[in-house]
């Protein structure tokens, strides 16, 4: 069974590249805190973007997987320890604890961690995990604060995980759906249903994607996932990053790349207003075995950058905005040792946004770039 085509989507205008604080900066704070996304405001990211799951009571915090194990200190709470249970999500077994098996209340006696061990963990069980409620009113008091308009860019994390979820009783804990039209309400009353309000919503999911296209205004992002790239610069798919996991369910044979396409594109056209592809969707890179930065190992950085795949220009020639991730000063350069050139050729390329851990480093990179703009001024006129 095939999803299909549905409304035409109207494509977006953006007039200069923007930058997201991935996680807030979670390079150098906890991911997904107040604190962490404070910071990467003030060091100049246009948004910042919240990953959303379910607690049990049905109240969207921002964590970047049901799983909350690695980015919570979860695991010294006694009290917790027996919620510890094993669970599949996406096709993939976990132990670990999941926010659904948690009410708010017991989520807010939880702080975050530091999930990558070679960052800063001093901050460790400092920070309160937030609700998508607190996420808004930071933005909106920041850019109250700072004059610049502060947009969200959230992530529907799993939505057909949490579609099926059951509670102790066998019954759907939430049921199709659920999570979007929670999300919309929220953010419909925050921001009002238009195009222009500060909010792009993102899903590696479609389904949810074409529903919330017949529900609202608000900008769709369908982002691309994959699972590694061949040493001849093509791209591995590989459950759990091959296809869509609403595909999977349906039996639609697509996978990831085959949205990319032509035909592929003219399909998220129908429901989306932009991508959010892997960055090497967009730039091909090859392993040619020659050690380019002389540190005497082979690595990703050291791979030849050969240029765009053409899938940056086919999407802006279809209307559709690309936002491409995730860029990091400590990790995943393909091609590239310096982090700043390496998110400097990406706004050089054209592409409309790009997610960063290091929003400090985002802004710079697009300082230098031949798309810079000057600023806020604009920046409010693209919304």
């Amino acid at each position: 069974m095939s999803l299909q085509n549905t409304a035409e989507a109207t494509p977006l205008e953006n007039k200069a590249p923007i930058v997201i604080g991935h996680r807030g900066a979670s390079g150098y704070l906890p991911e997904h805190t107040l604190e962490g996304y404070a910071l990467a405001i003030e060091m100049g990211a246009d948004y910042i973007e919240p990953d959303l799951v379910l607690t049990k009571d049905g109240q969207m915090i921002a964590r970047h997987e049901p799983m909350i194990g690695a980015t919570t200190d979860v695991a010294s709470h006694p009290e917790f320890a027996s919620r510890k249970t094993r669970r599949m999500v996406d096709g993939v077994e976990y132990n670990d604890w999941f926010a659904s098996d948690f009410t708010l209340a017991e989520i807010k006696t939880l702080r975050a961690i530091q999930s990558r061990a070679g960052r800063d963990q001093q901050y460790n069980g400092l920070y309160p995990i937030p609700t998508l409620d607190e996420v808004i009113a930071l933005t909106k008091q920041k850019s109250s604060e700072t004059g610049r308009t502060i947009g969200i860019y959230p992530e529907i994390k799993h939505s057909t995980y949490h579609a099926e979820l059951k509670d102790e009783h066998n019954r759907k804990l939430f049921g199709p759906h659920f999570f979007e039209k929670r999300l919309l309400n929220k953010l419909h009353a925050a921001y009002g249903n238009s195009a222009c309000a500060p909010i792009f919503i993102q899903s590696f999911e479609v389904s949810n994607l074409i529903y919330l296209n017949f529900k609202t205004n608000i900008k769709l992002v369908q982002l691309i996932d994959a699972d590694d790239v061949n040493a001849d610069g093509s791209i591995s798919l590989a459950a759990p990053y091959r296809q869509p996991y609403d595909f999977v369910v349906l039996g639609d044979l697509r996978t990831f790349a085959d949205l990319l396409t032509e035909e592929g594109l003219d399909f998220v056209r129908t429901y989306a207003d932009g991508i959010g592809p892997w960055k090497p969707y967009l730039v091909k890179t090859v392993d040619d075995g020659i050690d380019r930065d002389g540190d005497g190992k082979l690595t990703i950085n050291d791979r030849r950058v050969e240029g765009s795949t053409g899938v940056l220009e086919m999407a802006h020639e279809k209307g559709l905005q690309v936002h491409t991730w995730t860029f990091r000063n400590d990790a995943g350069g393909y091609g590239f040792t310096d982090p700043e050139e390496e998110m400097t050729y990406y706004f050089d390329l054209g592409v409309d946004g790009l997610f960063t851990d290091f929003p400090d480093t985002g802004i710079s990179a697009r300082d230098q770039s031949k798309n810079a703009t000057g600023g806020d001024a604009l920046f409010t006129e693209r919304l």
